[in-house]
């Protein structure tokens, strides 16, 4: 089910007007699609957060703008003051429900790895995959139990579930868990100190 977000139309660009928006807990944006043409709206902007904190980037937004009929969007893009770490601007795509579509959904590891108690290390190159599914299959996250995973073991796409309701879009061999084994305390002695000294070779040699 959609989550509700209300929205108000904004006609006046000038940037006085935007400044009053923002300071007014809103923030600008602009709502657009394949078969609707591009609106400038305002929304709440501790709503927007808390609806993508709480739902996902990928969650499908029931957008009530002022003077018409809901649609259906998806956050597809937002700006964010650096400084003062403040919404800035927000971009919605209208969504066609019987479509698919293309977005990036975040990746998460779970679990205590059994390697990584006997000292490997557990890395994950990538934090997000890529997945083709209709908006309202859309998963709110990919979840990964890499508890069996030993040392020198790795989990790629093709090992992930099938599902009927989406695919993955990356390589299947790329690796997206690995357990690398930790550095032998040989190899820390048998490394040069950068604080010794470069032995002289053959002084009385180089002298004469």
């Amino acid at each position: 089910m959609a989550v509700k977000l209300k929205a108000l139309n904004r006609e006046d660009h000038k940037k006085s007007t935007t400044k009053a928006i923002r300071e007014n807990g809103q923030v600008p944006a602009v709502v657009y699609g394949k078969a609707k043409e591009a609106k400038s709206i305002a929304v709440d902007s501790l709503a927007l957060i808390k609806t993508v904190r709480d739902e996902g980037r990928n969650t499908i937004i029931s957008l009530d703008v002022e003077n018409d009929k809901p649609v259906d969007v998806m956050l597809h893009d937002y700006q964010i003051d650096p400084i003062k770490d403040e919404l800035l601007h927000a971009d919605f795509y209208v969504v066609n429900m019987a479509e698919e579509m293309d977005v990036e959904v975040p990746l998460r590891l779970e679990g205590e790895a059994n390697g990584t108690k006997e000292g490997g290390v557990l890395q994950q190159p990538f934090y997000e995959l890529q997945v083709r599914a209709k908006p309202g299959n859309i998963p709110e996250e990919i979840s990964i139990d890499v508890s069996n995973l030993g040392i020198g073991d790795s989990i790629a796409i093709a090992d992930l579930p099938q599902r009927n309701e989406y695919q993955f879009l990356d390589d299947p061999e790329t690796t997206i868990a690995t357990i690398v084994p930790p550095d032998t305390l040989k190899d820390v002695e048998e490394a040069p100190d950068e604080n010794d000294e470069p032995e002289l070779v053959d002084r009385k040699g180089d002298a004469e």
